[in-house]
C-alpha cells in the first residue's frame, strides 16, 4: 500500500506574520495549501486583506468553519460564560477544531509564522501525530523588520485594522486594549455593540461577564470614559517617545503588546 504524500499547509490569521509567511513560501513550496480558520466574527478588514492576499498567491486561501457550532451557539451552551485569556475555548472549537478537520489523518506540515525575535513564544501545536510543526522565519533567521520588508516588497502592505489595532483576530478579542475598543467603537459602532450584547450580569450570584475587566462595553463608551481612555493614551505615547530620545533601546516598547503577551497565537500572527 503506497503512503499519503505529506500535505504542507499554511494557516492564515489575516495579521502580518503569517501573511509574510506565505509570502516568504510562496515559490519555496509550490504545493502549499493555504487556509484561513473563519469565526465568522471576524472584522470587515481582515476579510478585505485576505483577499488581497489570495490574488498575491495566485492560490485559493480555504475558509475553514465550525460548520455545527457558532459562536453564538457555543457561548450559550456556556451560560454566557465569555472566552478569555484564562479560558479560551473560542480558539479551541472556531480554530483548531476545524484545521484539524481539514487535515484528518493525512501526514501533514504545518508552517507556523513565528519570528526568529520571539523564538521562545509556543505557536498551535497539534496533538495529533500526522500533524509537524515548522518554523521558517527561526529556521531563517527572519525577524520582525524583515517581515515588514516582505509585506511592502510584495505591494500588500500592512492590513489596515493596524492603524488602530495591534492584532489580527475576532472583532470581540478579549486581547484587546482599552484604546483598541474605542477604536472598534469609532470604526464599526454596529461590531462594537454587537460584543457589548454578549455581556452578562447575573443577578443571583452577583457575577458580571464582560470583555474588559471591571468594566462593561457600555460603560466604557460613556464619553467622559473614552475621552480618560484617549488622555491615558497619550500620555503614555509621549513617555514612551520621551524614552526613545534618551535611548533608542527603549523602542522595544508594546506595538508590540501584540508581541509581548501569549496570546492565541493561532488566531494572532
Amino acid at each position: 500500500m503506497n503512503e499519503k504524500p505529506t500535505r504542507h499547509i499554511l494557516s492564515l490569521s489575516g495579521g502580518k506574520d503569517s501573511t509574510a509567511l506565505a509570502v516568504y513560501m510562496r515559490d519555496k513550496v509550490p504545493e502549499m495549501e493555504y487556509v484561513f480558520c473563519d469565526t465568522g466574527e471576524e472584522l470587515p478588514e481582515t476579510y478585505e486583506y485576505l483577499d488581497k492576499v489570495e490574488a498575491y498567491l495566485g492560490r485559493e486561501i480555504r475558509r475553514l468553519k465550525n460548520n455545527r457550532e457558532g459562536f453564538a451557539d457555543l457561548l450559550a451552551a456556556r451560560k454566557g460564560f465569555l472566552p478569555s485569556p484564562a479560558a479560551r475555548w473560542c480558539t479551541q472549537y472556531l480554530k483548531i477544531v476545524p484545521f484539524e478537520q481539514y487535515v484528518g489523518d493525512d501526514p501533514a506540515i504545518s508552517y507556523i509564522a513565528i519570528r526568529a525575535d520571539e523564538a521562545h513564544r509556543k505557536g498551535y501545536l497539534s496533538t495529533k501525530a500526522n500533524i509537524r510543526a515548522r518554523y521558517p522565519f527561526i529556521e531563517d533567521g527572519i525577524t520582525k523588520s524583515d517581515v515588514t520588508r516582505l509585506l511592502y516588497d510584495s505591494g500588500l502592505g500592512m492590513p489596515s485594522y493596524y492603524e488602530w489595532r495591534s492584532r489580527s483576530g475576532c472583532y470581540f478579542c478579549f486581547f484587546q486594549q482599552r484604546n483598541e475598543w474605542v477604536g472598534l467603537l469609532e470604526r464599526h459602532p454596529d461590531l462594537f455593540w454587537k460584543a457589548a450584547a454578549y455581556e452578562k450580569f447575573d443577578s443571583t450570584t452577583g457575577q458580571r461577564y464582560t470583555w474588559v475587566p471591571r468594566e462593561s462595553l457600555e460603560e466604557l463608551a460613556k464619553p467622559e470614559r473614552v475621552r480618560q481612555i484617549q488622555a491615558d493614551l497619550d500620555k503614555r505615547e509621549a513617555t514612551r517617545q520621551g524614552a526613545k530620545v534618551r535611548n533608542t533601546l527603549l523602542d522595544l516598547f508594546t506595538e508590540d503588546v501584540s508581541d509581548s503577551e501569549e496570546g492565541c497565537l493561532i488566531c494572532h500572527l
